[in-house]
């Protein structure tokens, strides 16, 4: 299939979250349709939070089989699941506690565990649940951007983007040094479908750099997502796609 991306550009980041939510619901339905199952890895960020907590009301919530949805995480910081800064929490807050999902279906990354086992922990749980010795194949990878172009905790530079055998890699924030678990880059790029939700006037440089740079690509995390048997969508706001 075509790497390149769907640029589809919305209004405003309500109507990105909105379109995301549209978006999960369908990929479920036909995932669930064709094996069973529907695996997804979410991500972090304010406008993800947003698509998760519409995907929580009555409009979304009764329209998806949550029994056959598993959710995992692209990434999360080697913080406690209560921590404001755990992408778990915001995802239980937003989502999972207002949902019928089962609890065995929640793979969390277990950021209170120190980051190199608890990469291995995650790995383990990965290829129990997928079964297979090759790279896993989500259904879903949802992703966002930072404006220095990194995605899941994938940084500029970082020696994680040079991961080619694990699924689960330690890493850490370049600035702050914080600890974080990320999957690997080979692992986003076996997935079925990933989806980009950018928004704000502060990606955009960054974004029209990504998206018509084949130079940048090369530096920048973002750039380097770019499945060949997969479709790849960027959902955007206005703001974000003022330079493209």
């Amino acid at each position: 299939m075509n790497p390149n991306p769907n640029v589809l550009v919305f209004d405003t980041s309500e109507q990105v979250a909105q379109a995301a939510a549209e978006r999960f619901v369908d990929y479920s339905s036909v995932s669930i349709r064709e094996h069973g199952l529907f695996s997804v890895a979410l991500a972090g960020g304010s406008t993800p939070r947003r698509a998760y907590e519409l995907l929580g009301t009555d409009e979304f919530k009764s329209r998806v089989d949550w029994s056959l949805v598993h959710l995992f995480f692209g990434d999360e910081r080697m913080v406690t699941p209560d921590s404001p800064e755990s992408n778990y929490g915001m995802v239980n807050d937003a989502l999972i506690s207002r949902v019928a999902l089962p609890p065995q279906n929640v793979h969390r990354i277990k950021g209170e565990t120190a980051p190199e086992k608890n990469a291995e922990l995650y790995e383990a749980e990965l290829r129990s649940f997928f079964g297979t010795t090759d790279w896993p194949r989500f259904d879903l990878i949802l992703l966002g951007m930072g404006d220095d172009g990194h995605t899941a905790s994938l940084f500029p530079g970082s020696d994680a983007l040079k991961e080619e055998a694990s699924w689960a890699v330690a890493t850490r924030h370049p600035h702050s040094g914080q600890a974080r678990i990320t999957l690997s880059l080979p692992v986003i790029n076996h997935a079925a479908r990933v989806m980009f939700l950018v928004t704000g006037k502060k990606k955009a440089a960054t974004l029209a750099r990504v998206l018509h740079s084949d130079a940048a690509n090369e530096e920048l995390p973002a750039g380097k997502i770019k499945p060949e048997q997969a479709i790849l969508e960027w959902l955007v706001d206005r703001s974000a796609a003022s330079e493209l």
